[in-house]
C-alpha cells in the first residue's frame, strides 16, 4: 500500500532525531531515506530562482511541485520546463497549502529571504537559500539557531564554495604554504548602489504583479517602473545589500573558510556611503579579526568594490600580473597568494614555490551536494552554522558603509555595536505591520 503524505512525512522526520548539531559543527541532518524522491518547491520563478531550479532539478531524486512568484509574468519558463507545476502568487498560501513538501528553495531579493525562509524551517522543511542569507544581522543569527534546533538541512547559495578553485585556496592556505596570513586585500567590480535619489513619481502597477507582496516585510511606498523590480532592488537600501552583500559572501567565503575567521572585533568604512534609498558606491571597509590557528596575532581584512581597489604597494605583490575584477591578495609570513575570483590562483614570488605548492582540489556540485543531504547522503558545504555568521560579518560590513569614519565595535555574544546605538538600531530588522514572521 503506498504511503500517505502524513505517515511518510512522520517516518521521514524521525530520522532526524539521532542528535542535535553544535554550532559551527557544520553538520546537516536529513529526513529523508535514500530512496526517496524530494517533493520540492522554489520561491521565485524567474532570474536566479529559475538558475536555482534548473540545478537542482537535475537530480533525478528532487520533484518541482510548485513554485511561488509575486509577478506572474515570471513563471512561463518554469511552467514550460514543469507543465504539471503549481503556481502561487502567494508564498504564504503554498506553504500553507502544499502539505507533501520536503524542501524548498528561497530564491527571492534579500528582504524576503529571512521571512521565507523562517517559515519554510518552521514547518521542518529543508532549505537551501540564496546569498546574503539574511538582510540583517539578527536574521542570520535567528536562522542558524532554528536551523540547528530543529536539525533541517540547510544549505546557502554560494556555489563557488564547492568549487574547485575555492577547495583548493582553502587546501593551500591550511597548508601554511605561505605561513601565517596577516593581511587580505579583497575586492569586487561590481556597482550595485546608486548616488542619485529616488525618483518622484508613481508608475502604473503592471497587471501580472502583486506589488504588496512584492514589498513583503518592507514598509510601503510607490512603485517605480525599473527602479525595483526585477532587478535593481540590490542597490536599494530597504531590499538588497548593495554590491558588498551581493558578492562579499561568495569572494569572502573562502577568506573565512581558509582562515577559519571567527567574528570581527571592529569594522569601519573609508569608502561611499548610501542616501536615503540606496547603498553607495565605491566601499571601502577595513574589519579586524581575532587570531586564529592560521593567522598571525590579528587578521586584518580590507575589502573594496566598485572603483575601489587595493593600494599600489598591495598591487605591487602581484608583479605584472593584471588585478582581474574581483579576487582577494593573502598576505603571510611566508609569501603571498593571489586568488582572483574562479580563476588560477597563484603563490608568489613565483620562484620561491614548485607547482605542488597549490594544493589542487576536485569540486563538487553545490546543488546536488544539498539533495543527497536531504536524502541522508553525506552533508551541506554551507549550513546556516557556517553560512549565518559568514552572513553576518559580511553584513557588518555593509553596516559600516552608512557609518563611515566609525569603526564600529562589535559584541558577537549579545549581537550588539557598542560604540553606536545608531548603528545597533540596524542590527534588528523592522517588519511592516501584518507581515511578522514568529522567531523574527
Amino acid at each position: 500500500m503506498p504511503m500517505s503524505h502524513s505517515t511518510r512525512r512522520d517516518a521521514l522526520r524521525l530520522m532526524t532525531l539521532g542528535g542535535l548539531s553544535a554550532p559551527f559543527a557544520f553538520r546537516a541532518h536529513a529526513h529523508s531515506a535514500p530512496s526517496e524522491t524530494l517533493l520540492h518547491a522554489s520561491f521565485g520563478a524567474g532570474g536566479m530562482a529559475l538558475s536555482d531550479l534548473r540545478s537542482l532539478t537535475a537530480s533525478k531524486n528532487l520533484k518541482l511541485i510548485a513554485v511561488a512568484d509575486v509577478d506572474l509574468s515570471r513563471v512561463a519558463e518554469v511552467k514550460a520546463m514543469f507543465p504539471d507545476v503549481k503556481v502561487y502568487q502567494d508564498w504564504r498560501e503554498l506553504l500553507d497549502k502544499e502539505k507533501s513538501l520536503d524542501s524548498v528553495n528561497v530564491s527571492t531579493p534579500d528582504h524576503m529571504h529571512a521571512p521565507i525562509t523562517m517559515s519554510a524551517m518552521q514547518r521542518g522543511l529543508h532549505v537551501y537559500t540564496q546569498k546574503p542569507l539574511t538582510k540583517t544581522i539578527f536574521e542570520a543569527r535567528q536562522l542558524a539557531k532554528v536551523a540547528r534546533e530543529k536539525k533541517i538541512v540547510s544549505q546557502m547559495g554560494i556555489q563557488i564554495h564547492s568549487h574547485e578553485v575555492h577547495k583548493t585556496i582553502v587546501a593551500t592556505i591550511q597548508s601554511g604554504v605561505i605561513g601565517k596570513v596577516k593581511e587580505v586585500h579583497s575586492w569586487s567590480g561590481k556597482q550595485w548602489g546608486d548616488r542619485a535619489a529616488r525618483p518622484d513619481r508613481t508608475d502604473p502597477i503592471p497587471s501580472s504583479l502583486n506589488w504588496n507582496s512584492w514589498l513583503g516585510v518592507a514598509s510601503e511606498r510607490p512603485f517605480i517602473a525599473g527602479y525595483y523590480h526585477p532587478g535593481n532592488w540590490r542597490k536599494r537600501l530597504d531590499f538588497g545589500t548593495g554590491t558588498f552583500g551581493d558578492m562579499g559572501c561568495h569572494i569572502l567565503d573562502p577568506v573565512f573558510t581558509s582562515l577559519a575567521l571567527t567574528s570581527p572585533k571592529s569594522v569601519k568604512s573609508t569608502g561611499g556611503k548610501p542616501n536615503a534609498d540606496s547603498w553607495g558606491l565605491d566601499s571601502k571597509v577595513r574589519y579586524d579579526f581575532p587570531a586564529t590557528k592560521y593567522t598571525t596575532e590579528s587578521l586584518v581584512l580590507h575589502w573594496y568594490d566598485g572603483d575601489e581597489r587595493p593600494p599600489a604597494d598591495i598591487k605591487a605583490l602581484i608583479g605584472e600580473r593584471t588585478l582581474l575584477d574581483q579576487g582577494s591578495i593573502y598576505i603571510g609570513t611566508d609569501g603571498v597568494f593571489y586568488t582572483p575570483y574562479i580563476d588560477t590562483p597563484v603563490l608568489l614570488p613565483v620562484e620561491k614555490f614548485k607547482p605542488d605548492d597549490i594544493k589542487h582540489q576536485k569540486g563538487e556540485n553545490h546543488y546536488l551536494q544539498f539533495v543527497e543531504a536531504c536524502r541522508g547522503n553525506g552533508a551541506t558545504s554551507t549550513p546556516f552554522d557556517y553560512a549565518g555568521p559568514l552572513t553576518e560579518s559580511i553584513l557588518l560590513g555593509c553596516l559600516a558603509t552608512r557609518f563611515p569614519g566609525t569603526a564600529l565595535e562589535w559584541d558577537p555574544v549579545e549581537l550588539k555595536v557598542t560604540n553606536s546605538p545608531e548603528a545597533n538600531r540596524l542590527v534588528k530588522p523592522e517588519y511592516r505591520q501584518g507581515w511578522e514572521v514568529t522567531g523574527l
